[in-house]
C-alpha cells in the first residue's frame, strides 16, 4: 500500500513553510510546529520579532537557531521579504530601486552571511517596484547596479539569490527574469525562485509550463494558490490552481530545493493551516504521480 511518504520519497520533492506566515508565533515554536507537522524545512523571513538581521545578538541568535534547525532536521532558505524591516512607514521600502538602496542591499548582504552561517542554499530577493518619475531604463540600471556585488558575494560564500518575478514589480514575470540574467552574463550566483500563484495570475502560459520552462534556473519555489489577474495568497482550494499538473512537473525537472508554501496574511490561523497545507500538497502530489 502507498503512502504518502512513499510518494514523496518517489517524487523527491521537500517542503516547507515561509516564516512570514507565522508571524504570532515565537521563532522556535513556529519550527517545533513545522517540524512536528512533517515539513522539511523553513522559509525564514529576516524580520524584527523572528530573526532581526541588524539585532546587536544577530550572530548569536544564528548559532541558536542554527542548532535548532539541526536538531530538528529542518532544511533553510532565507526570505527578504520583509514588509517594514528597512522603514516602519512605507511597505518594502527600500528597494533596489530607489532612494536609500544602500540599505536594502546592506539587508542582502546580512542576509547571504546569514545564510552561509546556517548552510541555507538560497536567499530569495525580489527588484522592487519602479519609483514614481523613474525612466524604466534606469530602474534596470539600478537593479543591475545592486546585484552585481551581491551575486560576487553570495558566490564566494556558496549561496545562491534567487530572483524572484513579483507581480507589480520591474521584474514581474519570467520573461523579465530571462532577460535581466541574460544582461548580467548568466551569473552562477543568480537563480530563479518562482511563485506558482504568481504563475497563474500573470504568466501566459500554464503554472506546469512555467516550471518546466524554469527548469535547471529554478533554485527556489513559494506556493499557495491563488486567481488569474489577483495578486492574493490564498489557502490551498481557493484559488484556481490545478496543483496535481505542477508539483509532477517539478518532479520531473528534477528540482531539489524547497517547496515553501507563502501564507503571508494567515499567521492568526497558523495553527490550522500550517497542518492543512501539508496534508493537501502531499495529496496533490499523490494525485500528480498517478496522473
Amino acid at each position: 500500500m502507498t503512502t504518502v511518504r512513499d510518494t514523496a520519497t518517489k517524487t523527491g520533492l521537500r517542503y516547507g513553510y515561509i516564516t512570514n506566515g507565522l508571524g504570532d508565533h515565537r521563532l522556535d515554536d513556529a519550527l517545533a510546529l513545522l517540524a512536528d507537522c512533517g515539513y522539511d524545512g523553513v522559509g525564514l523571513t529576516l524580520d524584527h520579532h523572528h530573526l532581526d538581521p541588524f539585532g546587536r545578538d544577530v550572530r548569536a541568535q544564528v548559532q541558536v537557531i542554527g542548532r535548532r534547525l539541526r536538531d530538528l532536521g529542518l532544511a533553510v532558505v532565507i526570505e527578504t521579504g520583509a514588509r517594514f524591516l528597512l522603514d516602519p512607514r512605507r511597505k518594502h521600502e527600500p528597494t533596489l530601486l530607489s532612494d536609500g538602496r544602500e540599505l536594502r542591499i546592506s539587508l542582502l548582504r546580512q542576509a547571504i552571511a546569514i545564510a552561509a552561517d546556517l548552510g541555507a542554499p538560497v536567499v530569495s530577493f525580489w527588484s522592487g517596484v519602479v519609483p514614481a518619475g523613474l525612466d524604466r531604463a534606469e530602474a534596470w540600471n539600478r537593479l543591475a547596479a545592486g546585484c552585481e556585488d551581491v551575486i560576487l558575494e553570495a558566490q564566494a560564500r556558496g549561496v545562491t539569490l534567487g530572483l524572484e518575478p513579483e507581480p507589480g514589480m520591474l521584474v514581474e514575470r519570467v520573461d523579465d527574469w530571462e532577460m535581466f540574467a541574460a544582461r548580467l552574463g548568466h551569473p552562477d550566483g543568480l537563480g530563479l525562485t518562482l511563485d506558482i500563484g504568481h504563475c497563474q495570475c500573470l504568466e501566459t502560459e500554464p503554472v506546469d509550463a512555467c516550471v518546466r520552462r524554469a527548469g535547471d534556473r529554478l533554485v527556489h519555489v513559494q506556493i499557495e494558490d491563488m486567481r488569474r489577474g489577483v495578486h492574493e495568497h490564498l489557502d490551498f482550494g481557493d484559488g484556481e490552481i490545478d496543483f496535481p499538473p505542477v508539483l509532477a512537473a517539478l518532479a520531473e525537472i528534477g528540482y531539489r530545493g524547497l517547496v515553501c508554501v507563502e501564507l503571508s496574511r494567515h499567521s492568526h490561523a497558523a495553527h490550522t493551516t500550517v497542518p492543512r497545507a501539508i496534508g493537501f500538497l502531499r495529496q496533490a502530489e499523490m494525485a500528480g504521480v498517478r496522473g
